[in-house]
């Protein structure tokens, strides 16, 4: 024995010239490492879209999966005197358990409550198959022409690091796009099958026993057809398990660039709800109570020129343009599919009263950050009327910085109000709204009202002259909910929920604090 001939077996009997099967092997190690890595982005993209959580999600799939995979390289010792087969049966379990994953984690989501351990166990899984691939691989290569290790592992690294750069590329680029996140993941797992397993019945048939290689495909029909089943009743099985998430009947639904939207309405026809990302953005029932409360205490000083942080429902511009010397609003809304919908949804329509098509609206779908960065002109009135700072995407929207951009665009007599979520079920999320305000060289104001839907909801309004007065605008028009007195009693929190009770400190780019304090908060509910 040679350095060059290391002791892995009897070299196989090819069909074709081994240099040719050499590079059938290497395309095939290209072809499974980019499936992988898809495996791996869809566990991570779909934590974000049910979640939201981008920054968890991967850590817990990337930490998991690279731990299963040094368990996957140690467990492939007992396989190394069956290589051939051994890989093409964790190819054949990698391509179902991994083109299935995303279908399996809506299903733990939607029916069980149980996504979190689904996540781990998926994420442990698919990572010890992904491990055992290399060193099988190791032993196939040297079986059809030996050389020497370090020069194997090389080339075989190699190809795996191209094909998960490619991987990597075609996941956002190609997938998501055209087939979306399920699909996507079942062609993948269909592409990983056929070449995995299809490599070692033709390349390496010499190596099997007749049963092994009857064996190996018949166990290719069946996972071909079990995906391909799946792939054909993939939308089906979304709506169903969209639909378990929600109490009403959902009368649409898309996924868009951005995030999920699902409008429901109730049986009875009076509750409308739109839900982004699984939360609710309003409700028929009582969103008058929160649009009321968020925009006329704004509306009481300089209004002629406002701006709109969110609001892609159009229901806080109904409210501001029910004043007659508010000469130009702008809208900055990420996601064109919201707008689109309170545009061509006749129920959202008649809610927001057609509000999108008043000459005095302009509407911009932009990152609300990096808007703000970008725009010289001021405002007299500021609306942030955004989601919750729960994730990395959206936290940044209450930060110092943030908040020093809005004072930036402010009018020195300007003013700003902040939907700043719940004081009762997040306090210290809500008080380090007030911080960062604070930090930003804008005085606060806190106020908090009680929308049955949300239960109490917190505000604040702010100016960089110092606190403003919190008050209904003399011309304001008939309200249902909001006056005076009301607005006297929002400024007053029971004694388990005030400031000095909950320690919390701003939030920052580099310390977002808030995404902790939401997570800890509402892990309890």
């Amino acid at each position: 024995m040679t350095e060059t001939e290391p002791p892995t077996g009897p070299r196989t009997r090819l069909p074709i010239h081994p240099r040719a099967a050499r590079f059938f092997v290497m395309t095939a190690v290209f072809i499974c490492a980019a499936c992988g890595l898809v495996y791996e982005l869809a566990l991570v993209a779909i934590g974000s879209y049910l979640l939201g959580d981008t920054i968890t999600q991967a850590s817990v799939v990337l930490s998991v999966m690279v731990f299963a995979m040094g368990v996957g390289s140690l467990l492939s010792k007992r396989f190394q005197h069956r290589p051939a087969l051994s890989f093409a049966v964790i190819e054949g379990l990698l391509s179902l358990i991994g083109g299935l994953s995303v279908l399996l984690l809506y299903a733990a989501f939607a029916w069980f409550s149980a996504y979190q351990p689904a996540l781990i166990l998926l994420s442990f899984v698919i990572g010890v198959l992904i491990g055992m691939e290399i060193p099988l691989l190791m032993t196939l290569i040297q079986r059809i022409r030996r050389q020497e290790a370090s020069e194997a592992v090389a080339d075989l690294f190699t190809a795996d690091y191209v094909g998960g750069l490619i991987g990597g590329l075609a996941f956002p680029f190609l997938l998501l796009p055209v087939l979306g996140l399920p699909k996507g993941a079942l062609a993948v797992g269909l592409l990983n099958a056929i070449v995995g397993v299809t490599v070692v019945l033709w390349l390496f048939r010499h190596d099997l026993s007749r049963r092994s290689y009857v064996g190996l495909g018949a166990g290719l029909s069946v996972i071909v057809a079990a995906l391909g089943l799946a792939y054909l009743y993939s939308e089906q099985f979304e709506v169903d398990a969209r639909q378990a998430m929600y109490r009403d009947p959902i009368v649409h639904a898309e996924r868009s660039e951005y995030q999920e939207v699902v409008l429901t309405r109730s049986i009875d026809g009076k509750d409308l709800r739109l839900f982004l990302n699984g939360s609710l953005q309003f409700s028929t029932l009582d969103e008058y109570r929160y649009h009321e409360s968020l925009i006329h205490p704004v509306m009481d000083g300089p209004r002629e020129n406002v701006l709109v942080l969110g609001g892609g429902d159009g229901l806080a511009l109904r409210e501001i343009l029910e004043y007659d010397d508010v000469e130009s609003v702008t809208v900055i809304d990420l996601d064109p599919a919201v707008v689109d919908l309170a545009v061509e949804e006749p129920v959202i329509r008649e809610l927001n009263e057609n509000s999108f098509e008043d000459p005095r609206v302009e509407v911009v779908n932009a990152d609300a950050f990096q808007w703000l960065r970008e725009q010289p002109e001021q405002f007299d009135a500021v609306v942030a009327d955004l989601p919750d700072g729960e994730d990395v995407g959206t936290s940044k929207l209450y930060t110092v910085e943030f908040y020093s951009l809005v004072r930036e665009r402010m009018a020195e007599d300007g003013r700003l109000v902040v939907q700043a979520g719940s004081p009762y079920f997040a306090p210290e999320a809500y008080w380090s709204v007030g911080h960062s305000l604070e930090d930003a060289e804008l005085a606060p104001v806190p106020y908090h009202v009680d929308v049955p839907t949300f239960g109490d909801w917190g505000f604040y309004l702010a100016s960089p002259e110092g606190e403003p007065e919190l008050e209904v605008p003399e011309d304001a028009p008939a309200l249902e909910f909001l006056d005076e007195e009301l607005l006297a009693a929002a400024q007053v929190f029971p004694k388990d929920r005030r400031e000095e009770e909950h320690a919390a400190e701003a939030s920052t780019m580099m310390h977002p604090r808030i995404i902790g304090y939401h997570q800890g908060a509402w892990r309890g509910y």
